[in-house]
């Protein structure tokens, strides 16, 4: 026994000295990439963007708004008159989808990103739809998200076809105007492909993107490229009694049982973590380019990937949902007078799975928790995460090869999507959904989508247009 208590430590702290070794024989990596664009280009593609913005284009659940969507139609055909005269164009129901035909058809692609944005509400330094330029950014709803991306894609391929230019592969843009809500937009642009026969080899969507600083520690600009995106559930939970005077309560009232439910589940979530093969290659990229105690960690998972899991909701919430599944608790209802205690209660919640412990797994274990504390589950809405983009696949590679070529000294990472896109409805025609705006986001940019004073830096605007021009032209 004493000899085991020897050898244990021993052993662990030669794995330690290894690991220290090894990760100080790795130089530190910078990722440097910044734009130095033409001032005069950037400012053309703004006043485009700007355009964009200057339409309305907001959307709302389970509303039909055909004639909005229309209407910027025609001030995109107005912006790319050779994308309208030279590529087939089928619009349905407001959603938009084109066809380049290439010298090929064997490997299409599809470049797409939505038209629709959100409410624009506050008080805002530049009215949310004025499309302003100033301070080296173009302002306004949908400026981030994402008429950036739209913008960029129909002027590569305008610029292409003004070059005289016939793409190797067919290539299809798709824009779909109800991305916002999870609407049936995407749905029905993949049906009209299905009925075409089209399977897609690649399509680039938006949701990663080349983020600034995307862990703490780890500083510059990093091409996240997301993989694949995390299910989703919005769920109620209900507690019921005979209510009565609040000068007289009883314990285990609803609000009670509720409250003991979301401090459990907080304190102590019944969801697993795990390190999943997509999120250890994110932090092993990431890992050359963090401080040494980073780099240490990052870069040793064989070694460090339990003291990872256990430390990482402490550093980044957002690396922390790529662990495992989560719970937000977002609502809640009760008694509609202070001196009343209802007879029933309820609270709205929103989960996102994680492959590992997917949507079936993942209700039941929250509904065994809900059912501990005597409250009923109704599930509002459910679906499972969509399968990952195998990161050593030749889609995979072959935007990785065109982030290189496109931005120099920009290392690209892959990243799990914690939100949702339009991407998750192609599943079934494309195995290599890519979710990647090639547009910077720095934490002002983060905080503005879906925020008040969205925008974009303008001088990231042609390396964006660039980005979708050599996906088009690499060959396939």
């Amino acid at each position: 026994m004493i000899k085991y208590l020897i050898i244990i430590p021993a052993l662990l702290l030669l794995a330690v000295l290894a690991a220290v070794v090894r990760t100080l024989l790795r130089p530190r990596k910078k990722s440097d990439y910044k734009p130095h664009e033409n001032e005069e280009e950037a400012l053309r593609l703004a006043e485009k963007l700007s355009e964009m913005i200057k339409y309305d284009t907001t959307s709302h659940a389970g509303v039909a708004e055909v004639e909005k969507f229309l209407g910027f139609h025609k001030v995109l055909e107005k912006l790319f008159p050779l994308v309208h005269e030279k590529l087939q164009k089928t619009e349905i129901d407001g959603n938009l989808l084109f066809y380049w035909k290439g010298k090929s058809s064997e490997k299409p692609i599809l470049l797409m990103s939505h038209q629709d944005v959100v409410p624009a509400e506050g008080e805002w330094i530049h009215e949310p739809f004025s499309g302003d330029i100033a301070d080296g950014k173009v302002w306004g709803r949908g400026a981030s998200d994402t008429k950036c991306s739209v913008m960029a894609f129909f002027e590569a391929v305008e610029e292409l076809l003004a070059e005289g230019y016939t793409p190797p592969t067919d290539v299809y843009l798709a824009s779909s105007c109800t991305e916002e809500w999870a609407g049936d937009g995407a749905p029905k642009i993949v049906e009209e492909l299905r009925r075409r026969g089209v399977e897609l080899y690649l399509l680039c969507d938006e949701g990663g993107g080349i983020i600034s600083e995307p862990i703490g520690g780890i500083h510059g600009n990093f091409a996240m490229v997301g993989v694949f995106e995390k299910g989703k559930a919005d769920v109620k939970f209900t507690a019921k009694s005979t209510g009565g005077h609040a000068s007289a309560p009883t314990k285990g009232t609803p609000i009670a049982r509720l409250a003991a439910f979301v401090d459990e589940t907080e304190k102590h979530s019944p969801f697993r973590k795990k390190l999943l093969p997509e999120v250890a290659a994110m932090f092993t990229t990431l890992s050359d380019y963090a401080s040494f105690g980073l780099r240490l960690f990052m870069g040793n998972l064989w070694l460090f990937a339990p003291l990872l899991k256990a430390v990482l909701p402490a550093i980044s919430a957002q690396g922390a949902a790529m662990l495992k599944t989560t719970i937000a608790f977002t609502m809640q209802s009760g008694s509609d007078a202070y001196n009343v205690i209802p007879q029933e209660a309820t609270l709205g919640a929103n989960m996102r799975f994680i492959p590992h412990q997917g949507e079936k797994e993942s209700l039941e274990l929250i509904r065994r928790r809900a059912e501990k504390h005597g409250l009923s589950m109704e599930i509002i809405h459910s679906n499972d995460f969509t399968p990952p983009v195998d990161i050593n696949g030749s889609g995979y590679r072959l935007v990785e090869n065109v982030i290189a070529e496109t931005f120099p000294g920009l290392a690209s990472s892959p990243y799990v999507m914690t939100g949702a896109t339009d991407a998750q409805f192609y599943q079934p025609i494309c195995k290599n959904c890519i979710r990647f705006a090639p547009v910077i986001y720095g934490p002002e940019q983060m905080k503005g989508m879906h925020g008040l004073n969205e925008n974009i830096e303008y001088e990231c605007l042609p390396g964006a247009v660039r980005f979708y021009k050599n996906l088009i032209k690499a060959e396939k």
